[in-house]
């Protein structure tokens, strides 16, 4: 596994770093989808919610 990470060109581990960090982006944005939707269905109950 050393030896091929020795061997990558510097191309490579740019590609490699560049998929590295869209995951991550790609995770925290799925992560605030899911607390925009649960915040919106909080409000629409309070906001429809009658007494």
């Amino acid at each position: 596994m050393e030896m091929k990470r020795v061997m990558m060109s510097s191309a490579e581990r740019s590609k490699e770093k560049k998929r590295s960090i869209s995951r991550r982006l790609g995770k925290y944005m799925k992560e605030q989808k899911g607390r925009i939707y649960i915040i919106r269905r909080c409000m629409v109950m309070l906001l429809c919610s009658h007494d």
